[in-house]
């Protein structure tokens, strides 16, 4: 990895942030926007930044949010490093509603599932609705801006416009 691209990834990261601040409402704490910009470092970076930005991102939003679930927090960096690597890799391979559909339905249902089991079923129930608000609109904004910004991203951040 070179030094532009570690700049970059940090970049990604700093947006993260300032989503991780703006806060969708749940019954058990808060749940943030900053998996978009995750989403856009795996479109244009590839799906291994994608990743990175996504594990960090959260961490980063369960800082701001004061850990509310503790070290239960790095179980979800993991979940989320994985659904939006495997979502980079299905966008980049032109299967972009399957990319949308798999991130909405990953972060809305599935990644919750271990705390079925971990903490109770009960606060299963009670996180979905919000990880489902949050999953959507994270998705609304990829959908929308993404289109528009990764011809201009690609081409101002990457020196030949591709990936790797």
């Amino acid at each position: 990895m070179d030094v532009r691209r570690i700049s970059v990834i940090a970049i990604f990261l700093a947006i993260s942030a300032v989503g991780a601040i703006i806060k969708v409402p749940s019954p058990i704490g808060s749940i943030a926007l900053d998996s978009f910009p995750a989403l856009m470092a795996a479109v244009i970076l590839g799906p291994v930044s994608g990743a990175i930005v996504a594990g960090l991102g959260h961490i980063i939003s369960a800082v701001i949010g004061g850990l509310p679930l503790g070290p239960f927090h790095f179980l979800i960096m993991a979940e989320m490093a994985v659904i939006v690597w495997m979502f980079g890799v299905l966008f980049i391979q032109g299967k972009k509603l399957s990319a949308y559909f798999l991130f909405f339905i990953g972060n809305s249902f599935i990644l919750g599932l271990p705390f079925v089991f971990l903490v109770s079923p009960g606060f299963y129930v009670l996180i979905v609705p919000g990880l489902t608000a949050a999953s959507a609109m994270n998705i609304a904004l990829a959908a929308l801006l993404l289109p528009r910004l990764e011809p201009i991203l690609r081409k101002s951040i990457l020196k030949d416009g591709s990936i790797s």
